[in-house]
Parts: structure tokens; C-alpha cells; sequence
């Protein structure tokens, strides 16, 4: 998650937000009926000139929703004193806001101080995965924008080194399930994460092995080749699968061979319910389809505090 969702938190330092039956796929299909039209437009356009946009659409869908649950927050730019969400550390490397601003100008022309941006992030993320040949879904709606945007809270965002446990509390915390956290990893088919994020895996492991055990030692070699012990190089890192502008199931394949980048990954094979899910996903392209899509219904169905309908999804009205 600066990599790709490893879609974990620490222990809660928020009230505990949970899926919420108050949102509906119909919800504008009477105030803005050609909504999904225009923001799938805005997607589309994008990606023609950056293959990377997919991959920052549902990775930017996740941070907004773990925080506050799914609320806008993660779009809000930082003002006076405050620093916000999306200059908080973890979300640097967020990028392709501007994807969301057009898609918001599109529909505020046709339909002025109706929608949510936290609804137009939400329909931006599944269509960075219908996009890139992933499966499509009906998207529930309803959310309300926040006013609220802390980078402190993004402690609460995860570590790509956490461990099976962490990240079960994590998912808990926010009503998922431990199948919910092996179906939404499977968001890592698409994206890039910087050489930072699984420097702990391919150097100075701990006090008596230099590299992961785990990872596959060719594989830690051509890792080791791109960042080295003391990367200098800024932007330097590695694909997080090895198809990574298509939607599908290679990530999972690529987990049992050692193959993957996070410890967070690699954490899924740790025990037996979640190591059975990933084999199966890896088996079955359509069974990783079917429970992703339950899957992110119900992570971007958690909702927070959210109040209001933004007019400019970059500051509070």
C-alpha cells in the first residue's frame, strides 16, 4: 500500500466504522441517471494517456475508505494548519486526483450539488477494474462527503510488513472478514510499489539471513538487482504481478511460487483458511472475480461521518 493496499490498521484509534445497508445502486436514478456514464468517460480518457490511473484509482479507493470510513476524506487538499489525509506518508505516491476532479466537473454540469465524491471514488474504482479486464459491479451509493482529513490518521493505514494477525484485526475492526482480506488483496494485479515497501524482505531480513526465506531466491535476486541496499534511485521498484495493467488472478499464482512483494502478501500463506483461499483464487479466475466484487462491495460500504455533498471535491464546501 507506498504500496498497493495491504489494506491493514493498527489498533483503532477511530470508532469502529462498518458496512452500512442505508446506500443503494438506484440512488441517483432519478436525480442523475447518466452519472455512471459520465465517470466511466472520465476513466476511460484517463487511462488513455497513463496505464498507471487504474491502479491509483482503487488503491486511493481503499485509503479513503480505512480512514473514516468511505467518505471523500483522502481527496481533501491540506489548509492553514492542518495537513491533509493525502500528505500524510502512506499517501505521497497517491496520485491521479485529477481524474476524480474531472469526472466530478462532468457530472456537476449535468446534475449541480447532487452527487458525492465519495460515490464518483467509488464508481472511479470499480471502473479501473471493469477497465482492465477485471469483472464489473453494481456500486452502491448514497455516501456523504467528510469534512474531516487528518495525515496523522493515516497511521492507521497499513505497513506492508504487517503479519497474518495484524491484518486480521484490522479487517475485523472494520466488519471484514479474513476471506475479505484474501479476495481484496488481489487488487495488488494491478500497480507499482517503490523499492521502501519490501526493502525488508531482500536485505538484511533479520540478524542471521539477509533475505526473506520465503521469497524465491531468483526472484530476490532480480529484486535485489533493482533496489539495491543503499537505492538512490527515487522511483525505483517493481510491478506488483506480472501482468500489472490486467485484472486477474496472476498475483495469486505468483504468491505460491514466492513471488510476491510484501510481507503482507507472503502473510496469506501463514494459515491454513487464508493459504486455501489463495489457492483456489489462483486456480480460478472466476471464484477470485465473484468473492473480490462481494468482497469491495462491502469494504466500500463502510461508511463514517460524512455530511455533506461537495461541490469541489478538494475542499469542504
Amino acid at each position: 500500500m507506498a504500496a498497493v493496499v495491504a489494506l491493514i490498521f493498527a489498533l483503532a484509534m477511530f470508532p469502529v466504522s462498518s458496512p452500512v445497508s442505508a446506500l443503494s445502486s438506484n440512488y441517483y436514478s432519478k436525480t442523475c441517471p447518466k452519472l455512471e456514464t459520465a465517470v466511466t468517460n472520465a476513466v476511460k480518457k484517463a487511462m488513455k494517456n497513463d496505464k498507471t490511473v487504474p491502479a491509483a484509482l482503487l488503491r486511493m479507493h481503499f485509503h479513503d475508505c480505512f480512514i473514516r470510513g468511505c467518505d471523500a476524506s483522502v481527496l481533501l487538499e491540506s489548509k492553514g494548519k492542518n495537513t491533509a489525509e493525502k500528505d500524510g506518508p502512506p499517501n505521497i505516491s497517491l496520485h491521479a486526483f485529477y481524474v476524480i476532479d474531472n469526472a466530478k466537473k462532468a457530472v456537476e454540469a449535468m446534475c449541480p450539488g447532487v452527487v458525492s465524491c465519495a460515490d464518483i471514488l467509488a464508481l472511479s474504482a470499480r471502473d479501473a477494474v471493469a477497465l482492465s479486464g477485471g469483472p464489473t459491479w453494481d456500486v452502491p451509493k448514497g455516501r456523504k462527503d467528510g469534512r474531516i482529513s487528518k495525515a496523522t490518521d493515516t497511521r492507521q493505514l497499513p505497513a506492508p510488513t504487517f503479519n497474518i494477525s495484524q491484518l486480521q484485526q484490522s479487517f475485523s475492526q472494520r466488519g471484514l472478514s479474513m476471506a475479505d482480506l484474501v479476495a481484496l488483496s488481489g487488487g495488488h494485479s494491478l500497480g507499482f510499489s517503490h523499492c521502501s515497501s519490501f526493502q525488508n524482505r531482500i536485505h538484511n531480513f533479520n540478524a542471521t539471513l539477509d533475505i526473506d526465506p520465503s521469497i524465491s531466491p531468483s526472484f530476490a535476486t532480480s529484486l535485489r538487482h533493482v533496489c539495491p541496499a543503499h537505492n538512490k534511485v527515487k522511483n525505483a521498484g517493481a510491478t506488483l504481478d506480472s501482468s500489472t495493467t490486467v485484472f486477474d488472478n496472476a498475483y495469486y499464482k505468483l504468491l505460491l511460487q514466492g513471488k510476491s512483494l510484501f510481507s503482507s502478501d507472503q502473510s496469506l500463506l501463514t494459515t491454513p483458511k487464508t493459504k486455501a483461499l489463495v489457492s483456489k483464487f489462483a486456480r480460478s479466475k472466476s471464484a477470485f472475480e465473484n468473492a473480490f466484487v462481494q468482497s469491495m462491495i462491502r469494504m466500500s460500504s463502510i461508511t463514517g461521518g460524512g455530511q455533506e455533498i461537495r461541490l469541489d471535491c478538494r475542499r469542504v464546501n
